[in-house]
């Protein structure tokens, strides 16, 4: 490989890794803005920052979008609505620890559910690093003490069981397939931002946006707009950039560490304090599922690999095509 290759490469990888510290500390940035009756008004807040910025950058690729493609990112962005939904509440209810670390199990999860859609066997070394990530959330929820985990971290399980589900969606939904990685995230950003409005317009769902809004701080101000500006926007943009100047697997690996920078972020500037019980099973999510992943990768890789006379084009990885950020 040339050198001048290389060190594109290198390059490429520090805005990647600087997305994932974004999104590791994003938890503790909606934590800060959020609370229990905002939720909707933030999403809706965070989200219109983004949408116009991507639409008037996309606009001539998204008219290109058909019927079915526009379909397709719509269910996407249900399921995404779901998730975001899951998340934010969550976040509310638990660390910024917690909620980093138990979200890192759709790296567990995906290959989990791909192997029963797909009807393949895992080898026993997924399972063993499954096993790991389960027994180490097991303990990460139980602080310094052995209790029933919070209601927060039960909707952060939830929220990775359904980011499982939208990327196994958007790996094989035939209609979204080869769609713009702009285009399908505007429209799924859309489709969700429409559902967070509904909601809020419904009596009893907490405050609205115009009064969040209102009651915002300059600190506030500024949470939201970390959110909006970095953890999506840039995030987004980085992904793209990178994964046309390096390979999305890359890409994959240095994303694959934002739960590190969760608990980095958590334990240093939130004080969490998950006690030697949490210590100990925050260190096991991290290696359970940076095992997986690598058992995941090399496997996918293995049935991936073309042979000497049939070169089939590689498939777009969910992590890196039209997936937006946190």
């Amino acid at each position: 490989m040339p050198a001048s290759v290389t060190r594109l490469g290198r390059l490429a990888d520090l805005p990647v890794l600087l997305v994932a510290v974004v999104w590791g500390s994003s938890y503790l940035a909606a934590k800060g803005v959020t609370t229990t009756d905002t939720v909707l008004a933030v999403l809706v807040l965070r989200f219109a920052v983004v949408l116009p910025v991507l639409v008037v950058v996309g606009w001539r690729r998204l008219r290109s979008l058909s019927g079915a493609q526009l379909r397709g990112a719509g269910l996407l962005g249900l399921i995404l609505a779901g998730i975001f939904l899951l998340e934010t509440y969550g976040v509310v209810h638990t660390s910024a620890t917690n909620a980093g670390l138990i979200i890192s199990l759709t790296m567990v999860f995906t290959p989990l559910a791909e192997s029963r859609v797909r009807g393949v066997r895992l080898p026993g070394a997924f399972l063993a690093a499954a096993g790991v990530s389960v027994a180490g959330v097991a303990l990460l929820t139980q602080g310094a003490g052995f209790t029933a985990p919070s209601g927060g971290d039960l909707l952060m399980l939830g929220a990775a069981v359904v980011r499982t589900v939208h990327v196994l969606a958007m790996a094989r939904m035939e209609s979204v397939r080869g769609a713009d990685a702009l285009s399908l995230t505007t429209v799924q950003l859309g489709g969700a931002v429409a559902v967070f409005a509904v909601l809020v317009a419904m009596p009893g769902t907490g405050a609205s946006p115009w009064s969040a809004a209102a009651g915002f701080g300059a600190g506030d101000w500024a949470g939201l707009v970390y959110l909006s500006v970095f953890c999506t926007l840039f995030a987004f943009f980085v992904q793209m950039w990178a994964v046309r100047r390096t390979s999305p697997s890359r890409v994959s690996l240095l994303l694959g560490t934002e739960p590190v920078w969760a608990a980095v972020v958590g334990i240093a500037l939130a004080g969490d304090r998950p006690g030697w019980p949490g210590l100990a099973g925050a260190l096991l999510v991290l290696v359970g599922t940076a095992w997986g992943r690598s058992v995941a990768d090399r496997g996918r890789a293995s049935l991936d690999e073309p042979s000497q006379t049939t070169r089939t084009p590689r498939r777009q990885t969910p992590e890196t095509s039209g997936t937006p950020g946190r």
